[in-house]
């Protein structure tokens, strides 16, 4: 069709008002053009697609009208450039003056679904003001009951949280934290996972917006997700944990309140690899921020026997982290006067040799951390604990 050199006839039929039967059938045929590839979605807009469409939102016809929707979001979801092509035309607020009670409910999914592409894409990312322009329409979207529509709404405001701490501010200050947490619970992934995704990213930013998550009720929420049967939720909640974890001391409090330190360990016993990695990041993350107590907490949660298993797996930059964290662990410990007991426990979950058979890993870095560890901590004079003898106790 493009190379018979149709798109422009197509165009020009957009235009016929009289005739809204042929403006819907053009309409629809760019639809179909502009799903394809990026050349293909360019041929329509090269074609002059774009206005013609953009005026078709305000016929007073709703097929027509609603075809033009959904040929406006094929476009806009193909890259920034096209996107912000449809923004400078002015297409937002017409879109918006659509959103009634009064239409048909698959009508409003197409036009929710449009929205949230011209929310995707960065590089660059839309402007403030297209961002200011669609986020009241997100935020009453997001009271709605139909699992399309809340979908495509929560994966907007993941689109619209990732990255940068002002575009994440855009999002937390339309108060919509308290129903993105409520549908974090809801029994249909579509829902579950993009409102996982947006609270995730929420939580990447300031102290105070990673703040107003907590007190809207995520870490109650997080436990649950932690031990979702769907591995991508739980890598999804562990990510989540590990941005709070990276917080301050009272954040990292909270996630003990919450009690979500046995679920977690358990992802790092028994989780899919790429989940174990995630529960690693959260460990390393808790452990560098937490204070002396809390410390204390980490050590006897169970922590050690799963992280101590994970120095065979195939990855090195985590076997690093896990001698990082046992070396940290270690140095901690002996300021506070638990290092004898820590010691006591790393050996009985077979700790020490699963270090020491590290000592001639092909990786250098690998074999000088467990070197290192070896000698500043189990030594033979140090505590009376011999790394070649298991049996020895202090």
């Amino acid at each position: 069709m493009i190379e018979a050199g149709l798109i422009p006839k197509l165009v020009e039929f957009l235009k016929a008002t009289s005739f809204p039967n042929l403006q819907f059938e053009a309409a629809w045929a760019l639809t179909n053009i502009a799903s394809g590839t990026s050349e293909q979605t360019e041929a329509v807009v090269k074609g002059g697609a774009i206005q013609p469409l953009i005026e078709l939102l305000s016929s007073p016809h709703l097929t027509v009208c609603e075809q033009a929707v959904w040929a406006l979001g094929n476009i806009a979801g193909d890259g920034p450039e096209f996107r912000d092509s449809i923004i400078s035309s002015n297409a937002i607020p017409r879109l918006l003056n659509l959103i009634s009670t009064n239409i048909p409910i698959t009508f409003l999914r197409n036009i929710t679904w449009t929205l949230s592409n011209l929310c995707r894409n960065k590089n660059p990312y839309p402007s403030e003001q297209a961002v200011m322009q669609i986020l009241p329409a997100l935020s009453q979207l997001l009271q709605h009951y139909d699992n399309e529509i809340l979908s495509d709404t929560c994966w907007a405001l993941s689109y619209l949280t990732e990255g940068h701490n002002d575009r994440i501010q855009y999002v937390v200050a339309m108060g919509v934290l308290p129903r993105l947490v409520e549908l974090m619970t809801s029994s249909e992934l579509v829902i579950l996972t993009p409102s996982l995704r947006t609270v995730g990213n929420i939580v990447t930013g300031t102290e105070q917006q990673t703040q107003m998550a907590i007190d809207a009720g995520m870490l109650k929420v997080l436990g649950q997700l932690l031990r979702h049967p769907r591995s991508s939720i739980q890598k999804e909640a562990a990510w989540a944990m590990s941005n709070v974890a990276a917080g301050p001391k009272h954040h990292i409090q909270q996630l003990i309140v919450c009690n979500l330190l046995p679920p977690l360990i358990d992802l790092l016993q028994n989780g899919e690899f790429k989940i174990q990695k995630e529960a690693v990041w959260t460990v390393a993350n808790f452990a560098t921020g937490a204070s002396h107590s809390q410390l204390v907490t980490l050590f006897y949660s169970g922590v050690l026997g799963p992280l101590l298993n994970l120095l065979t797996a195939p990855d090195m930059k985590i076997i690093v982290i896990i001698l990082d964290i046992i070396s940290y662990f270690l140095q901690e410990a002996d300021k506070l006067n638990e290092k004898e007991k820590l010691c006591i426990l790393m050996e009985e979950v077979g700790g020490i040799e699963k270090i020491e058979s590290l000592l001639l890993h092909q990786n250098c870095q690998i074999s000088q951390s467990a070197l290192s560890i070896i000698e500043k901590h189990f030594g033979e004079e140090e505590d009376g604990i011999n790394p070649s003898n298991p049996g020895l106790r202090v």
